[in-house]
């Protein structure tokens, strides 16, 4: 799959591929907190993502991360109408979705933690 980011303009050319690659690594993660306390729609997901500094995605980052969590069973879709064009799918997070977020968030915070200790020099060794 491959995978669109949007790459903030401050960070240098060589970074950008790494935040590239950090990203992609983090879709999942991001999608699952996006939804974390309000169902939504894809555009709406899009939007809320973009609203948070570098964290913007592309639709197709997006449609089929989200394909690939229902599929899983990590979020419940359900279709209604749309005021303007087709139908609109809003995305939830079921029960396992939300204990799959809570798992990636204690292990995110663990290995943010690490990365602080290295660089301020504290190893624990």
């Amino acid at each position: 799959m491959r995978c669109e980011v949007v790459v903030v303009e401050r960070f240098s050319e060589s970074n950008r591929a790494w935040v590239s690659q950090l990203r992609k690594g983090l879709v999942e993660l991001l999608v699952l907190a996006a939804l974390q306390r309000q169902e939504a729609y894809g555009y709406q997901l899009l939007q809320r993502l973009a609203s948070v500094e570098g964290l913007a995605l592309t639709e197709s980052t997006l449609y089929p991360v989200l394909a690939r969590l229902a599929e899983e069973k990590l979020v419940a879709v359900r279709q209604e109408p749309s005021p303007s064009g087709p139908p609109r799918r809003y995305y939830r997070l079921t029960p396992t979705g939300r204990a799959r977020l809570n798992d990636m968030l204690a292990h995110w915070r663990q290995v943010n933690a690490s990365i602080e200790s290295l660089a301020e020099g504290r190893t624990g060794v």
